[in-house]
């Protein structure tokens, strides 16, 4: 329900007219999204602190890899002194690298000592953008998912949701997003529409981290067993192990 002045507007009709695809299907032009580059590799390059780790962005680097051709690398700054084992291997192994030119997109992660994790993906032109939630909005764009205007704020509403209140917030905040959650996944298996969203897998990895999953109602506990279910998800709680 959208709150307005004088009426309670319903978007339940206008979510489910939304066209979703399924992010298995034929990936998206990245020389569109990404800009052209005479062929170049575009690279998306991400500095993040091992002490808290974007496990958002690692699910969706793994969803990226059902879609694209990734040549992934993770690195250690300097600033860094030790970084646990499992977080080195966070990519998984790597098999025999190709030859760079037959690869679509090249995903590197370093960590840093930074408040915030940065991504650049046009190393010498742009300035990073920085938050988790704003790399994974910009990350799940790649699939080329077309929302229209409510079904698109509902997302960035959710995403916001889970970093500022879900994962960052009280107890109390903790408790009231829970609710909503519990709430908005009574009426589909998704918290927006029925794919998988950007917003599933913020909320997921947030709920992860701040230890709530175990006490999460029972809508939310059925909709995480979904995300387990894929194995971008299960392949990040390792990590947590």
């Amino acid at each position: 329900m959208i709150q307005t002045p004088d009426a309670d507007f319903d978007v339940t009709n206008i979510i489910q007219t939304d066209e979703f695809s399924p992010l298995t299907t034929n990936g998206a032009d990245l020389d569109l999204m990404l800009g052209k580059d005479y062929g170049a590799l575009k690279d998306v390059v991400i500095n993040a602190n091992p002490s808290l780790p974007p496990l958002s962005l690692l699910v969706i680097h793994s969803l990226l890899c059902e879609r694209y051709k990734i040549l992934s690398a993770v690195h250690t700054h300097s600033s860094v002194k030790s970084v646990p084992e499992n977080l080195l291997k966070c990519f998984g192994e790597q098999t025999k690298k190709k030859p760079r030119h037959e690869y679509q997109l090249g995903f590197t992660l370093i960590w840093k000592d930074v408040p915030k994790p940065q991504m650049k993906f046009s190393i010498q032109t742009m300035c990073p953008i920085e938050g988790e939630g704003n790399i994974a909005r910009f990350l799940f764009s790649l699939f080329g998912q077309k929302y229209n205007a409510v079904t698109s704020t509902l997302i960035d509403s959710w995403v916001d949701t889970a970093l500022f209140q879900l994962k960052e917030g009280s107890s109390k905040e903790r408790g009231a997003v829970l609710r909503s959650m519990n709430a908005a996944l009574g009426k589909s298996s998704w918290l927006v529409g029925s794919e998988l969203t950007v917003a599933d897998v913020v909320a997921w990895c947030a709920l992860q981290q701040t230890g709530a999953a175990n006490t999460a109602p029972a809508n939310v506990q059925k909709w995480m067993k979904s995300c387990e279910n894929l194995a971008p998800f299960s392949s990040v709680m390792k990590l947590l192990k």
